[in-house]
């Protein structure tokens, strides 16, 4: 039978060792080795100069060693005090990076954040490297990719369906958008139009060519831009029928119902049987951005994204220069 006395030299230590020095006995000793008088160091620490006295006292008594030789003209550190100091102030720097580490570990953002994308914009090189530095900067937030339609892309952000959106603006008021990519747009024909057999056209070729158009919850802003309405020669654009999404919108310039302007990355992302992609000499360039709702620019999880596209917009406008740099040597 194991008598109380056993157990007790076997049991392991309960609560701190009395020995051992807090940190912020340690901090103390820094600040008065630094200062070397017992008035200065507690005004720099915001404590009474009678509480400092005793905390150095107490770690004295906990290490075992004089630190200080006190008399009433000067403090001063004595040889073991100087041995210890090195010691101290390694701990006290490793508790700084410890409690910075914590705070940042407490700030990390986790969650769930929804991105729109109309069309293939989520496939696109700049939205893969927004939502990668958002994935390095931020691995606790969780991504889900929505696709929207034309009918409802923006309505899908004032409906707070999505966070954010990859979209090619303009944009209607209310809406903020990263400017992220420029490209020019091209003419998206029926295949038996005789404009097909050309490599370039002009704009005032396609006077007569309907438009296909887009459901009335559109922002109006948005689709004149997409469909080139007004003409620069004022000549009015004549509207076919309606496709509420981009593979509608396809189907109706197969059938040659109409035509539609998409931005030169749908050659290649949207190749279909009876279309045709023809460029437009004097026809002006789509952007492509994220988009949010300025009301929502200080959520954090969009305030997140935001700045990883600010960040991809900047790197990818320092290699376009360095590009041209390196085109003129």
């Amino acid at each position: 039978m194991v008598t109380g006395e056993t157990a007790a030299e076997g049991a392991a230590p309960t609560g701190p060792d009395p020995r051992t020095p807090s940190a912020h006995q340690l901090r103390l000793f820094v600040v008065l080795a630094e200062e070397l008088h017992f008035s200065r160091a507690a005004a720099r620490l915001f404590i009474t100069q009678s509480a400092l006295s005793q905390q150095i006292r107490d770690l004295e008594r906990r290490l075992g060693v004089r630190l200080f030789d006190r008399s009433s003209r000067a403090v001063t550190l004595t040889p073991q005090g100087r041995v210890l100091l090195a010691d101290a102030r390694g701990v006290v720097a490793a508790m700084d990076r410890l409690s910075r580490s914590a705070s940042t570990q407490a700030r990390r953002l986790s969650g769930r954040l929804v991105v729109g994308t109309i069309g293939a914009e989520a496939a696109m090189p700049y939205a893969h490297a927004v939502l990668r530095l958002l994935h390095e900067r931020h691995p606790l937030v969780r991504v889900d990719v929505r696709s929207l339609h034309f009918a409802d892309h923006f309505d899908a952000l004032f409906r707070h369906d999505v966070d954010v959106a990859f979209l090619r603006p303009p944009v209607p008021p209310g809406v903020e958008v990263q400017h992220l990519a420029t490209e020019p747009r091209l003419a998206c024909l029926s295949a038996s139009d005789p404009l097909v057999d050309r490599d370039r056209i002009a704009l005032a070729e396609l006077a007569h060519h309907p438009v296909i158009d887009v459901p009335p919850q559109v922002p109006r802003l948005w689709w004149d831009f997409w469909a080139a309405d007004p003409r620069p020669d004022g000549t009015p654009v004549r509207y076919g029928p309606v496709a509420s999404d981009l593979e509608g919108l396809l189907h109706l310039v197969a059938q040659g119902k109409g035509m539609c302007f998409l931005p030169a990355a749908a050659r290649a992302l949207f190749p279909r049987p009876g279309i045709r992609y023809v460029e437009v000499t004097d026809l002006s360039p789509s952007t492509a951005g994220l988009a949010w709702l300025r009301e929502n620019r200080t959520e954090p999880l969009v305030e997140a994204v935001v700045a990883a596209a600010g960040h991809v917009a900047s790197a990818r406008g320092r290699e376009a220069v360095r590009g041209v740099d390196r085109a003129g040597d």
